[in-house]
């Protein structure tokens, strides 16, 4: 599995930790020049440090090919590219708030969120392009898009971020049942599987464990009713989407010392998660400090963890006391 997930997280804690840094002072209501020098010197070294770690960390480990493409739609029953709405509109969005911070217009910032979320994640998409192990993904860079596109079109049109998209994540326990390879001469354990995919770490697995995550589009209600509604203005409700039995981007079969293992599909059905869920809205908690303003704004990366209704493609409908 690709480390992307990891290193666009890493990405929002840079742009969050800025942006708590920037609210020690009010947004400008002109343009600051010092201000935009300040933030162009932030994103060119974040932006160069980012591809530079990018690459050497993780790229240079796999051979290389000629610039190709690969079809990996429906991979991880598409919670990758959840992934990618997700981080690419966040990356807009905080980006876009950093350029207010400096004076640029309203239009100005958006066209700002837009160009460095589509160069950030354009440049984990060359990489992949380059890579034997991936390639050059079109659904990648159309859920990329996507993401960017509802941050800029809300904030275009109704000047506020009435859907959130969001993220949260429970990390999982695995049992150690032995799987048996398909000649009966192995044997390992899922435990040993999610391991190898999602890593044994709690962050690293709240980051890379696709049967652990959630993305959502977190609705504010009161903004998107009629002006003058008494629907609480921080309480929203949101829509989710998961997955489960994920041990591979296709299918539950995998390699591992020259020996082939599959799942057994009726005992490990993939299926699909679909949630409601009530949610806060951290940017309309009321506050006339700056500072703390930058941290809510921050904290809308994730959901606020909240009893949940899940139906899911097995055709069960559970509850969750938090997700």
């Amino acid at each position: 599995m690709k480390s992307k997930v990891i290193l666009c997280c890493f990405f929002y804690v840079c742009l969050i930790a800025s942006q708590t840094a920037q609210s020690f002072f009010v947004p400008s209501d002109t343009l600051n020049k010092t201000r935009v020098y300040t933030a162009l010197g932030v994103t060119t070294v974040v932006s160069t440090s980012f591809a530079i770690g990018l690459y050497n960390t993780w790229y240079s480990k796999f051979e290389t090919q000629p610039f190709h493409f690969f079809n990996d739609f429906g991979e991880w029953r598409h919670m990758d590219k959840a992934g990618h709405i997700h981080t690419a509109y966040f990356q807009g969005y905080l980006t876009y708030k950093s350029a207010r911070w400096t004076g640029l217009s309203k239009r100005s910032s958006i066209w700002t969120g837009i160009v460095c979320s589509t160069i950030f994640q354009g440049t984990v998409e060359v990489f992949d392009g380059y890579s034997a192990k991936w390639g050059f993904s079109l659904s990648d860079i159309a859920a990329n898009m996507t993401g960017t596109s509802i941050f800029a079109l809300q904030q275009y049109y109704w000047n506020e971020q009435k859907i959130i998209i969001k993220v949260s994540s429970f990390p999982n326990t695995y049992s150690n049942i032995p799987v048996i390879s398909s000649d009966g001469l192995g044997i390992t354990d899922l435990n040993s599987r999610a391991a190898d995919l999602f890593g044994s770490g709690f962050f690293e697995k709240y980051l890379k464990d696709y049967n652990a995550q959630t993305y959502w589009a977190s609705f504010n209600i009161h903004a998107l009713l009629n002006t003058g509604n008494k629907w609480p203005k921080w309480l929203n409700i949101a829509l989710g989407y998961g997955a489960e039995n994920l041990f591979g981007g296709f299918e539950n079969s995998w390699s591992k010392d020259n020996k082939l293992y599959t799942l057994n599909t009726h005992d490990f059905p993939r299926h699909s998660q679909f949630y409601i869920s009530p949610d806060i809205d951290f940017s309309k908690i009321k506050t006339k400090s700056p500072f703390l303003k930058s941290l809510f704004t921050g904290l809308n990366v994730f959901k606020m963890p909240a009893p949940a209704i899940e139906l899911n493609t097995r055709g069960q409908i559970v509850f969750h006391l938090l997700k």
